[in-house]
């Protein structure tokens, strides 16, 4: 098991993923799940956890269905599609998009970024429970994650100060973070949302400017 425990920065290969991964300090089931673009719900059942929040350090977690092969195409899974959620979303913050959704590619990709102000107010964009807070994810500064139902997720990168801790309930609109830099050394938020699992457009759910 033990060899199969790899980092993805070192196969060289953005479309290769692991097969488990150990559990390391600060990591929670949602951080590891969205680490690895999976939903936490099969993650859980994969490894039989019956208490999602009962993990431990040095664990060793299988991120594949057991008995799957380790050749199959992880891009085999049909895209997530958008529904009708029932859920009202608000903008995270005030600004210009300077990047777009776009389908694969690094973290940039996988949702929109949107400059500001140092210190400008992040906000939740819909009302949820704080599952990550934190800066364990690489490529996401200080991270925040909500849950806002059992199949959305959404997540707030680059922040410079968290105001929430995991467990809170947040409402939509509630400040939850300020806006820090990102990679280019300017200020922005960069902002998911999450379909089991799987990103999603977020300018397909937030209201238009």
């Amino acid at each position: 098991m033990a060899s199969l425990i790899l980092s993805v920065s070192c196969s060289g290969r953005q479309d290769w993923k692991p097969d488990a991964y150990r559990v390391k300090r600060g990591d929670t089931l949602y951080s590891i799940a969205w680490r690895h673009g999976l939903d936490h719900r099969q993650l859980a059942r994969w490894n039989q956890l019956d208490d999602e929040n009962l993990i431990y350090p040095g664990q060793v977690l299988i991120l594949k269905p057991p008995g799957a092969s380790r050749r199959s195409n992880p891009n085999q899974t049909s895209s997530a599609r958008v529904t009708d959620s029932g859920q009202t979303w608000v903008w995270p913050t005030t600004g210009r998009v300077v990047s777009t959704f776009t389908q694969g590619g690094g973290v940039a990709g996988k949702g929109i970024d949107i400059a500001g102000r140092s210190g400008q107010p992040i906000r939740a964009a819909a009302p949820g429970k704080v599952v990550y807070s934190g800066s364990g994810l690489l490529g996401y500064g200080q991270l925040i994650i909500v849950k806002h139902s059992n199949t959305y997720l959404s997540a707030y990168g680059h922040s410079d100060e968290l105001l929430v801790q995991e467990g809170d309930s947040v409402k939509a609109g509630e400040r939850i973070a300020k806006m820090g830099v990102g990679p280019e050394k300017r200020p922005l938020l960069h902002f998911e949302i999450r379909l089991n699992g799987k990103p999603v457009d977020p300018l397909r759910y937030l209201p238009a400017q």
